[in-house]
Protein backbone atom coordinates (compact mmCIF):
# COMPACT_ATOMS: atom_id res chain seq x y z
CA UNK A 1 0.00 0.00 0.00
CA UNK A 2 1.98 3.07 -1.52
CA UNK A 3 1.74 6.59 0.71
CA UNK A 4 1.85 9.55 -1.36
CA UNK A 5 3.68 11.90 1.25
CA UNK A 6 2.78 15.14 0.34
CA UNK A 7 4.97 17.74 2.50
CA UNK A 8 7.94 19.72 2.33
CA UNK A 9 11.78 19.12 1.03
CA UNK A 10 14.20 21.22 3.06
CA UNK A 11 18.02 21.59 4.16
CA UNK A 12 18.07 22.03 8.01
CA UNK A 13 20.56 24.49 9.31
CA UNK A 14 20.87 23.21 13.31
CA UNK A 15 22.39 25.04 15.82
CA UNK A 16 22.99 24.84 19.24
CA UNK A 17 22.43 27.38 21.90
CA UNK A 18 24.51 26.36 25.00
CA UNK A 19 22.59 28.52 27.31
CA UNK A 20 18.83 28.63 28.12
CA UNK A 21 16.22 31.18 26.31
CA UNK A 22 14.46 31.97 29.65
CA UNK A 23 17.45 33.06 30.88
CA UNK A 24 18.05 35.81 28.10
CA UNK A 25 14.72 37.24 27.13
CA UNK A 26 12.84 39.24 29.37
CA UNK A 27 9.06 38.87 29.36
CA UNK A 28 8.60 42.59 29.81
CA UNK A 29 10.83 43.10 27.05
CA UNK A 30 9.20 41.52 24.33
CA UNK A 31 8.00 44.25 22.50
CA UNK A 32 11.27 45.38 22.45
CA UNK A 33 13.08 42.29 21.51
CA UNK A 34 17.08 41.75 20.18
CA UNK A 35 18.96 39.24 21.20
CA UNK A 36 21.66 37.37 19.88
CA UNK A 37 22.69 33.32 20.53
CA UNK A 38 26.26 32.09 20.36
CA UNK A 39 26.09 29.16 19.03
CA UNK A 40 29.39 27.06 18.99
CA UNK A 41 28.16 23.98 17.06
CA UNK A 42 26.08 23.81 13.80
CA UNK A 43 24.97 21.15 10.89
CA UNK A 44 23.38 21.28 7.89
CA UNK A 45 20.99 18.43 7.31
CA UNK A 46 18.44 16.76 5.04
CA UNK A 47 14.82 17.80 6.08
CA UNK A 48 11.68 18.93 5.27
CA UNK A 49 8.63 17.19 6.80
CA UNK A 50 7.76 14.66 3.75
CA UNK A 51 11.24 13.71 3.60
CA UNK A 52 11.58 13.01 7.02
CA UNK A 53 8.42 11.06 6.89
CA UNK A 54 9.45 8.78 3.96
CA UNK A 55 13.24 8.52 5.11
CA UNK A 56 11.69 6.55 8.58
CA UNK A 57 9.14 5.22 6.53
CA UNK A 58 11.59 3.16 4.30
CA UNK A 59 13.57 1.75 7.16
CA UNK A 60 10.47 0.28 9.14
CA UNK A 61 10.08 -1.39 5.73
CA UNK A 62 7.05 0.90 4.54
CA UNK A 63 6.06 2.03 1.32
CA UNK A 64 6.44 5.94 0.63
CA UNK A 65 6.33 8.09 -2.31
CA UNK A 66 7.63 12.01 -1.50
CA UNK A 67 5.41 14.60 -3.62
CA UNK A 68 6.93 17.76 -3.41
CA UNK A 69 8.74 20.97 -4.81
CA UNK A 70 12.46 21.72 -4.55
CA UNK A 71 14.95 24.29 -5.88
CA UNK A 72 17.86 24.48 -7.56
CA UNK A 73 20.06 23.58 -5.28
CA UNK A 74 18.36 20.01 -4.38
CA UNK A 75 21.09 17.75 -5.75
CA UNK A 76 22.94 16.65 -2.95
CA UNK A 77 19.68 15.99 -1.10
CA UNK A 78 18.53 14.03 -4.15
CA UNK A 79 21.26 11.97 -4.18
CA UNK A 80 21.12 11.00 -0.65
CA UNK A 81 17.05 9.95 -1.09
CA UNK A 82 17.86 8.38 -4.29
CA UNK A 83 20.75 5.86 -2.96
CA UNK A 84 18.34 4.74 -0.24
CA UNK A 85 15.65 3.55 -2.75
CA UNK A 86 13.14 6.41 -1.56
CA UNK A 87 10.94 7.48 -4.93
CA UNK A 88 11.25 11.27 -6.34
CA UNK A 89 9.23 10.78 -10.07
CA UNK A 90 6.58 13.00 -7.53
CA UNK A 91 9.41 15.61 -7.02
CA UNK A 92 9.05 18.97 -8.53
CA UNK A 93 12.09 20.70 -8.89
CA UNK A 94 11.72 25.06 -9.86
CA UNK A 95 14.38 26.21 -10.95
CA UNK A 96 14.13 30.16 -10.46
CA UNK A 97 13.90 28.93 -6.26
CA UNK A 98 15.71 27.57 -3.40
CA UNK A 99 15.10 24.42 -1.69
CA UNK A 100 12.94 25.49 1.34
CA UNK A 101 15.42 26.24 4.49
CA UNK A 102 15.29 26.26 8.19
CA UNK A 103 17.68 27.65 10.17
CA UNK A 104 16.83 26.00 13.82
CA UNK A 105 18.69 27.19 17.10
CA UNK A 106 18.33 24.83 19.53
CA UNK A 107 18.88 25.15 24.17
CA UNK A 108 20.08 22.96 26.80
CA UNK A 109 15.75 22.42 27.75
CA UNK A 110 15.67 21.25 24.00
CA UNK A 111 13.68 24.31 23.38
CA UNK A 112 13.55 25.30 19.80
CA UNK A 113 13.46 28.79 17.59
CA UNK A 114 13.09 28.29 14.11
CA UNK A 115 13.62 30.70 11.03
CA UNK A 116 12.22 29.30 7.60
CA UNK A 117 12.70 30.04 3.92
CA UNK A 118 9.87 28.68 2.06
CA UNK A 119 11.57 28.99 -1.27
CA UNK A 120 10.03 25.97 -3.94
CA UNK A 121 7.68 25.04 -1.51
CA UNK A 122 5.59 27.88 -2.13
CA UNK A 123 5.02 26.69 -5.57
CA UNK A 124 3.40 22.81 -4.31
CA UNK A 125 0.14 23.48 -5.73
CA UNK A 126 1.93 22.53 -9.00
CA UNK A 127 1.75 18.63 -7.98
CA UNK A 128 -1.90 17.05 -7.88
CA UNK A 129 -2.72 14.13 -5.99
CA UNK A 130 -4.28 12.91 -9.52
CA UNK A 131 -0.52 12.34 -10.92
CA UNK A 132 0.57 9.45 -8.91
CA UNK A 133 -0.42 6.47 -9.89
CA UNK A 134 -1.41 3.27 -7.52
CA UNK A 135 -1.47 5.60 -4.10
CA UNK A 136 -4.06 3.92 -1.57
CA UNK A 137 -2.95 5.94 1.31
CA UNK A 138 -2.01 9.57 1.59
CA UNK A 139 -0.38 12.47 3.93
CA UNK A 140 -1.00 16.27 4.50
CA UNK A 141 2.43 17.50 6.12
CA UNK A 142 3.34 20.93 6.44
CA UNK A 143 3.81 22.85 2.91
CA UNK A 144 3.13 25.48 0.93
CA UNK A 145 -0.20 26.95 2.01
CA UNK A 146 -2.03 26.38 -1.09
CA UNK A 147 -0.44 23.14 -1.94
CA UNK A 148 -2.03 21.72 1.30
CA UNK A 149 -5.38 22.67 0.60
CA UNK A 150 -5.71 21.47 -2.34
CA UNK A 151 -4.07 17.97 -1.95
CA UNK A 152 -6.41 17.70 0.85
CA UNK A 153 -9.04 18.50 -1.36
CA UNK A 154 -7.61 15.89 -3.70
CA UNK A 155 -7.18 13.10 -1.85
CA UNK A 156 -10.99 13.45 -0.79
CA UNK A 157 -12.53 13.74 -4.48
CA UNK A 158 -10.30 10.84 -5.36
CA UNK A 159 -11.56 8.87 -2.31
CA UNK A 160 -8.08 8.10 -0.92
CA UNK A 161 -7.66 7.73 2.77
CA UNK A 162 -5.39 10.37 4.30
CA UNK A 163 -3.60 12.15 7.25
CA UNK A 164 -3.57 15.54 8.41
CA UNK A 165 -0.38 16.84 10.27
CA UNK A 166 -0.82 20.14 10.32
CA UNK A 167 2.69 21.21 12.24
CA UNK A 168 4.14 24.30 12.24
CA UNK A 169 1.66 24.90 9.13
CA UNK A 170 -1.41 25.10 11.46
CA UNK A 171 -1.01 28.86 12.20
CA UNK A 172 -1.33 29.36 8.42
CA UNK A 173 -5.13 28.65 8.81
CA UNK A 174 -8.28 29.75 10.45
CA UNK A 175 -10.57 28.07 12.21
CA UNK A 176 -13.20 27.44 8.71
CA UNK A 177 -9.77 26.30 6.99
CA UNK A 178 -9.22 23.72 9.96
CA UNK A 179 -12.42 22.41 10.36
CA UNK A 180 -12.15 21.67 6.41
CA UNK A 181 -9.32 19.88 6.53
CA UNK A 182 -10.73 17.75 9.32
CA UNK A 183 -13.81 17.25 7.54
CA UNK A 184 -11.98 15.61 4.57
CA UNK A 185 -9.28 13.90 6.25
CA UNK A 186 -9.32 10.40 7.85
CA UNK A 187 -6.85 10.76 10.69
CA UNK A 188 -5.42 13.84 12.04
CA UNK A 189 -1.88 14.08 14.09
CA UNK A 190 -1.02 16.83 15.92
CA UNK A 191 1.26 17.21 19.13
CA UNK A 192 -0.32 19.21 22.53
CA UNK A 193 0.39 21.92 22.12
CA UNK A 194 -0.98 22.05 18.08
CA UNK A 195 -3.79 20.27 19.82
CA UNK A 196 -4.86 23.28 21.73
CA UNK A 197 -4.10 25.52 18.85
CA UNK A 198 -6.72 23.21 16.58
CA UNK A 199 -9.02 23.41 18.98
CA UNK A 200 -9.04 26.80 19.88
CA UNK A 201 -8.98 27.75 16.40
CA UNK A 202 -12.12 25.34 15.06
CA UNK A 203 -14.04 25.65 18.18
CA UNK A 204 -13.84 21.61 18.70
CA UNK A 205 -12.63 20.06 21.72
CA UNK A 206 -10.79 16.88 21.28
CA UNK A 207 -13.54 14.88 22.03
CA UNK A 208 -15.55 17.18 19.31
CA UNK A 209 -12.76 16.19 16.90
CA UNK A 210 -12.37 12.68 17.09
CA UNK A 211 -16.05 12.73 16.31
CA UNK A 212 -14.94 13.63 12.95
CA UNK A 213 -12.09 11.53 11.94
CA UNK A 214 -11.28 7.44 12.02
CA UNK A 215 -8.92 8.39 14.69
CA UNK A 216 -7.00 11.97 16.19
CA UNK A 217 -3.62 11.32 17.73
CA UNK A 218 -1.80 13.70 19.87
CA UNK A 219 1.75 13.38 20.77
CA UNK A 220 2.93 14.22 24.22
CA UNK A 221 6.63 14.51 24.13
CA UNK A 222 8.20 12.03 27.34
CA UNK A 223 4.65 11.90 28.40
CA UNK A 224 4.19 9.24 25.57
CA UNK A 225 0.93 9.78 23.05
CA UNK A 226 -2.73 9.91 23.50
CA UNK A 227 -4.75 8.19 20.43
CA UNK A 228 -8.51 8.86 20.06
CA UNK A 229 -10.58 6.23 18.08
CA UNK A 230 -13.51 4.28 18.29
CA UNK A 231 -14.98 6.17 21.36
CA UNK A 232 -11.78 5.23 23.12
CA UNK A 233 -8.60 7.09 24.35
CA UNK A 234 -5.51 5.08 23.87
CA UNK A 235 -2.84 5.78 26.38
CA UNK A 236 0.82 4.89 24.63
CA UNK A 237 3.36 4.72 26.68
CA UNK A 238 6.75 6.70 25.50
CA UNK A 239 9.49 4.11 24.29
CA UNK A 240 12.62 4.53 26.11
CA UNK A 241 15.92 6.11 24.13
CA UNK A 242 19.36 5.61 24.78
CA UNK A 243 20.12 9.05 24.99
CA UNK A 244 18.66 11.88 24.54
CA UNK A 245 20.54 14.08 21.33
CA UNK A 246 18.48 16.19 19.65
CA UNK A 247 14.24 16.26 19.21
CA UNK A 248 14.26 17.83 15.69
CA UNK A 249 12.00 15.10 13.35
CA UNK A 250 11.31 13.04 16.02
CA UNK A 251 7.80 13.99 15.32
CA UNK A 252 8.15 12.86 11.78
CA UNK A 253 9.87 9.40 12.76
CA UNK A 254 6.40 9.22 15.22
CA UNK A 255 4.31 9.83 11.76
CA UNK A 256 6.08 7.09 9.83
CA UNK A 257 5.55 4.81 12.46
CA UNK A 258 1.82 5.64 12.10
CA UNK A 259 1.85 4.75 8.37
CA UNK A 260 3.38 2.27 8.39
CA UNK A 261 0.84 0.70 11.34
CA UNK A 262 -1.99 1.54 9.03
CA UNK A 263 -0.36 0.19 5.78
CA UNK A 264 -0.02 -3.13 7.53
CA UNK A 265 -3.26 -3.21 9.60
CA UNK A 266 -1.89 -3.18 12.91
CA UNK A 267 -4.41 -2.29 15.46
CA UNK A 268 -4.31 1.50 17.47
CA UNK A 269 -1.95 0.26 20.53
CA UNK A 270 0.64 -1.31 18.31
CA UNK A 271 0.68 1.42 15.55
CA UNK A 272 1.09 3.61 18.49
CA UNK A 273 3.66 2.19 19.95
CA UNK A 274 5.78 1.13 16.59
CA UNK A 275 5.41 4.71 16.59
CA UNK A 276 6.63 5.96 19.62
CA UNK A 277 9.62 3.75 19.15
CA UNK A 278 10.45 5.33 15.82
CA UNK A 279 10.50 8.89 17.45
CA UNK A 280 12.63 7.43 20.33
CA UNK A 281 15.55 5.87 18.15
CA UNK A 282 15.68 8.94 15.94
CA UNK A 283 15.92 11.49 19.28
CA UNK A 284 19.27 9.40 19.36
CA UNK A 285 20.44 10.99 17.03
CA UNK A 286 21.66 14.41 15.60
CA UNK A 287 19.83 15.51 12.34
CA UNK A 288 16.12 14.04 10.76
CA UNK A 289 18.21 11.51 8.77
CA UNK A 290 21.08 10.04 10.36
CA UNK A 291 19.91 7.38 12.18
CA UNK A 292 19.51 4.08 11.02
CA UNK A 293 18.15 0.13 12.07
CA UNK A 294 16.84 -2.75 10.07
CA UNK A 295 13.41 -4.94 11.20
CA UNK A 296 15.41 -6.96 13.43
CA UNK A 297 16.91 -4.47 15.33
CA UNK A 298 13.46 -3.00 15.85
CA UNK A 299 11.54 -5.81 16.73
CA UNK A 300 13.84 -6.45 19.54
CA UNK A 301 13.75 -2.59 21.10
CA UNK A 302 9.96 -2.61 20.38
CA UNK A 303 10.41 -6.04 22.58
CA UNK A 304 12.40 -4.73 25.20
CA UNK A 305 10.36 -1.88 25.80
CA UNK A 306 6.50 -2.77 25.68
CA UNK A 307 6.94 -6.29 26.88
CA UNK A 308 5.27 -8.49 23.56
CA UNK A 309 7.09 -9.00 20.29
CA UNK A 310 5.54 -7.27 17.13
Amino acid sequence: MTALICGSLAYDTVMVFEGRFREHILADRLHMLNVSFLAPQMRRNFGGCAGNIAYNLKLLGGDGLIMATVGHDFLPYQSWLQERGIALEQVRSIAAEFTAQAYITTDLDDNQITAFHPGAMNHAHLNRVEQAAGVRLGVVAPDGRQGMIEHAAQFAAAGIPFLFDPGQGLPMYNGEELRAFITQANWVAVNDYEASMLSERTGWSPGEIAARVEALIITRGGAGSWIYATGTRHEIPPARPQRVADPTGCGDAYRAGLLYGLQRGVDWPGTGRIASLAGAIKIEHHGTQQHSYDWAEFALRFRDNFGYAL
